[in-house]
């Protein structure tokens, strides 16, 4: 049983471990909160990211002034 709830715990932090709530601040100050932290495409010149409501998104690196985490 005690290997059980270890086992579980451990899962339990890894998906915690998975998402990193960001926010990307474009050129224009606009922020966007994110649920993951963005991924830049170097050969597309886009970050992409999960938006809130889980549909991936792009955005040019032209209009990011910024990402952070949460």
């Amino acid at each position: 049983m005690f290997a059980r709830n270890l086992t579980a715990l451990i899962f339990i932090g890894l998906l915690a471990g998975c998402s990193s709530p960001s926010v990307i601040t474009l050129i224009d100050g606009r922020e966007i909160q994110t649920m993951d932290q963005p991924e830049y495409d170097d050969d597309s010149g886009f970050y992409e990211y999960e938006q809130l409501d889980g549909k991936r998104a792009r955005i040019n690196k032209d209009q990011v002034r910024g990402v952070k985490e949460l």
